[in-house]
């Protein structure tokens, strides 16, 4: 994967800070810091950033709150850095918009994978791929990453348009919800978070329409995606 891509450390913990942009900084990352939200936004007023990792107890303006600014602006990634280990603060995390969460103390060997994975996801295409996939009026653009149906674009969250994506390249498997939260979400949950997917499978129904009957509920198993 082509380096640097411009990684946003946000944290009001200097020696956290300095880690982490130490870890970054060896494997070539161009790094941009921030002790909280208010300088987060700041900086995106004037700076690229290809991903941001976002402490969730900063001043000021905390992790959560930062997040859904950035959301109602940007779909830059996002990875939520925090202590905090309850299942209630993962699930709402990825709910407002974050794309991962690593609970603090982390190894440096598995934030720099998970970072690598979210940019590829995010970034890397195959040239041999078409930049189109499409599915009756339905059609994603993979590079602008915008999906149209019906002639109008669609207003997807990050995660239900890598869910979609995922449906739609995977049509008419059937997946469990575990699966497709190691596919598309990329980590590890525990089992108390499945239900993400079940919530994240509802608004994108919604916002399907009358495409959104071809995500079935496979009762018992999980979900899959039917073109006939």
């Amino acid at each position: 994967m082509e380096k640097p891509f411009r990684i946003l450390v946000a944290d009001d913990e200097q020696e956290m800070l300095e880690l982490v942009s130490s870890y970054l900084l060896q494997e070539g990352y161009t790094v941009i810091s921030a002790e909280d939200g208010t300088q987060v936004m700041k900086i995106l007023e004037n700076e690229k950033v290809d991903l941001i990792l976002l402490d969730v107890l900063m001043p000021n303006l905390d992790g959560f709150l930062t997040c859904e600014k950035i959301r109602s602006k940007s779909n830059v990634p996002i990875m939520m850095l925090t202590a905090k280990s309850d299942e209630r603060d993962r699930v709402y995390g990825m709910k407002i918009g974050a794309d991962d969460y690593i609970v603090k103390p982390f190894s440096p060997k598995e934030l720099l994978v998970r970072i690598e994975a979210m940019l590829r996801r995010t970034y890397e295409f195959n040239d041999k791929e078409s930049s189109l996939l499409q599915v009756g009026a339905l059609t994603i653009n993979l590079k602008a990453r915008k999906v149209v149906l019906n002639h109008k674009i669609l207003d997807l969250t990050r995660k239900e348009y890598d869910l979609l994506l995922f449906f739609v390249k995977q049509r008419n498997q059937v997946f469990d919800r575990e699966q497709l939260l190691d596919h598309v979400w990329g980590m590890e949950y525990n089992r108390g978070t499945l239900r993400t997917v079940d919530t994240h499978v509802k608004t994108l129904r919604y916002k399907l329409g009358e495409y959104g009957k071809m995500v079935k509920t496979i009762y018992g198993i999980g979900y899959c995606f039917e073109v006939s």
